[in-house]
């Protein structure tokens, strides 16, 4: 049986989600003998996600009841702590294959799956708070939606953005390795595209 995003390479595993077969590249490992898809390895990661938030609202109610706090989180407080929480797990997750991320702060510059995400992100804030509109180009999302440093912002060029009257925008790495199927974000979701000039 062949991978279904590379018809040229036989199956070595199947998704435990949706059950599609799967080459080496594609699998995704989230615990110790367990593959995923890229999809359903970012399903999974959301859904542990959303037991840890849980235990922390319900921490957050204990804190507020002993002292008294009167000050009221607004839904926004909770996005944004769900969201950071969510690019961590994925980074753990999905880009470093179940092991804990390198300690200190990510180089986005060897790492170009975490910028496309938190780009990614950041253009659904963006979309959020601004009338469900998108941006023209990836510099207006810094810094209110995307924090990155002055010297970092060559990095978006890292990233492929466009608008799209359809979906919304299309979003991808501007230059994928060779040999690999380029990953392709959209308000509509996650897919695989083969590579121009016959990248498979």
């Amino acid at each position: 049986m062949q991978c279904k995003n590379h018809p040229d390479r036989k199956a070595q595993y199947f998704c435990s989600g949706c059950k599609v077969p799967l080459c080496a590249e594609c699998a995704e490992e989230t615990r110790p003998g367990e593959f995923y898809c890229f999809k359903c390895a970012m399903l999974v990661s959301v859904s542990a996600v959303g037991t840890t938030i849980k235990g922390k609202r319900e921490k957050i109610a204990e804190q507020k009841e002993k002292t008294k706090e009167k000050k009221k989180r607004t839904p926004f407080h909770y996005f944004v702590m769900v969201s950071s929480v969510m690019i961590l797990v994925m980074w753990g997750v999905i880009l470093f294959g179940g092991q804990k991320a390198p300690a200190g702060a990510a180089d986005l510059s060897s790492q170009p799956r975490v910028l496309l995400f938190m780009v990614d992100g950041a253009l659904k804030r963006f979309a959020h708070y601004e009338g469900n509109q998108f941006p023209s180009q990836l510099t207006e999302l810094i810094p209110k939606y995307l924090s990155l440093k002055k010297e970092d912002i060559a990095l978006l060029d890292m990233v492929s953005y466009t608008r799209d009257p359809s979906l919304g925008y299309r979003l991808s790495l501007a230059k994928p390795k060779p040999g690999d199927m380029n990953i392709v974000i959209s308000p509509k979701g996650v897919r695989y595209e083969p590579l121009p000039g016959g990248g498979s």
